[in-house]
């Protein structure tokens, strides 16, 4: 079966993705494996949730939106393939959107948009928001 360039660089990280988490549990930290397996679909989903939420500004949903559509894009800066800078366009991506959201929306529709583990996202609220100005906002 000849698949498209997209869907085997696709299923590459995919499968990348699923030997990290296998190592890490092999290693023992099996929380982090956890997380690390569960990070990618519950940012999705969280977008997701945020691009339909009506309490969510234009502003930030034009922004959720070109994340998604850039997240989404077989076309990167530095391509998937790359290991590790394949990945980091894309994360600096999600990060920018995610520090515009917090910006721009309440911390609490944010959380609520949030399907893992409350501590996962504290973290990543901790690693976008780095280097701003004030403390983040408290988690509830």
């Amino acid at each position: 079966m000849d698949l498209p360039l997209w869907a085997e660089i696709l299923l590459i990280l995919v499968a990348i993705w699923i030997v990290v988490a296998v190592v890490l549990v092999i290693v023992g930290r099996v929380l982090l494996a956890r997380e690390l397996a569960l990070l990618v679909p519950n940012l999705v989903r969280m977008f997701g949730g945020l691009l339909r939420d009506p309490r969510v500004p234009l502003r930030a949903k034009v922004v959720v939106g070109i994340a998604s559509l850039w997240l989404a894009s077989p076309i990167d800066l530095i391509p998937d393939f790359v290991p590790i800078a394949g990945q980091l366009d894309d994360a600096i991506v999600a990060a920018l959107a995610l520090r515009f959201i917090l910006r721009t929306t309440d911390g609490a529709v944010v959380r609520q948009h949030w399907h893992g583990d409350p501590a996962t996202l504290e973290r990543v609220l901790r690693m976008v928001t780095w280097g701003r100005r004030g403390s983040p906002r408290a988690l509830p």
